[in-house]
């Protein structure tokens, strides 16, 4: 019998962490802990950061190359992988190859989405048959947006996040623009503008058109670059934020009409073209590795 090579388990293969974007954003209430009330709506899209993991003698967590202005205790890879290791006791090394696509501070989710492919394929790796909803329950503690990353389809979230419902959503191909700003997340929370107390609505509500983001205004008052950018992408459709930015996006039907917007916009910016996926494709490799 042949010995299955490392790559054959998994090791040392490519995984991919995809984006998201929020097709709607509303904040509904505040609770006493700080913690915001929100409804959104999660769409996957087929740009990934990649993740590469291979076995260590050592018992530690360590990155083969670290995200500038981040220190290695403090990435979420390395901080999911630890998580993973303290909830189930393994005692093992992994050495993480982190392929950065994705732009930070951009409101794709692209650490969240990382520190989700850490858990759900070290899950499988290690061998440690934890449940997704365990998963789940760990990842929110790395980030909000980790656990939609782990359940891997579109998603309308409620709640802190906490509350997720598979969503069905037309297929739709995306050209999103990242202006050169840095958006943080939480001092656009912390800002007193900010709205906190739109009415809750339905996925049918969603369905018939509401798709308004409530952090619009703080955003843009607060980053020039992302007004301009909502300007700019206006004039090809309905420009939309997804999340707290700073990416800014317009949807289309069909994956010429988003290729022609991208042509005209790709020479003098930082822009992709994407299409909306209804499942992972983390998820997907997920399913044909290892035929589940």
């Amino acid at each position: 019998m042949t010995e299955k090579k490392d790559s054959d388990l998994g090791w040392g293969v490519r995984w991919p962490a995809p984006a998201k974007l929020n097709l709607m954003l509303r904040i509904v209430g505040q609770r006493e802990d700080g913690y915001h009330l929100l409804q959104t709506v999660f769409q996957i899209i087929d740009i990934t950061d990649g993740l590469i993991f291979n076995e260590t003698e050592e018992d530690r967590v360590n990155l083969k190359n670290t995200i500038p202005g981040v220190k290695e205790a403090d990435d979420l890879t390395v901080r999911a992988a630890n998580l993973l290791k303290k909830e189930s006791g393994y005692q093992g090394g992994v050495c993480i190859e982190i392929e950065k696509n994705l732009p930070m501070g951009g409101g794709l989710g692209g650490g969240s989405s990382d520190a989700a492919t850490v858990l759900v394929v070290l899950n499988r790796l290690w061998k440690l048959n934890i449940s997704e909803q365990r998963l789940m329950e760990l990842g929110v503690q790395l980030g909000a947006d980790v656990p939609v990353f782990i359940k891997g389809t579109s998603t309308w979230a409620e709640g802190v996040g906490d509350k997720l419902t598979e969503i069905n959503l037309p297929k739709a191909w995306f050209v999103v623009l990242k202006p050169q700003c840095h958006v943080d997340t939480g001092k656009i929370f912390s800002e007193k503008e900010l709205t906190r107390d739109s009415k809750s609505i339905r996925i049918s509500d969603f369905n018939a058109g509401q798709n308004q983001n409530d952090c619009v205004l703080v955003v843009k008052k607060l980053h020039a670059e992302v007004g301009q950018a909502l300007d700019d992408l206006s004039q090809y459709g309905e420009a939309r934020l997804t999340g707290t930015g700073a990416c800014v996006f317009v949807q289309f039907s069909d994956q010429q009409s988003a290729r022609n917007v991208y042509n005209k916009l790709a020479s003098d910016n930082e822009v992709y073209i994407a299409e909306g996926l209804a499942i992972s494709p983390l998820h997907r490799q997920m399913s044909e590795f290892f035929s589940i």
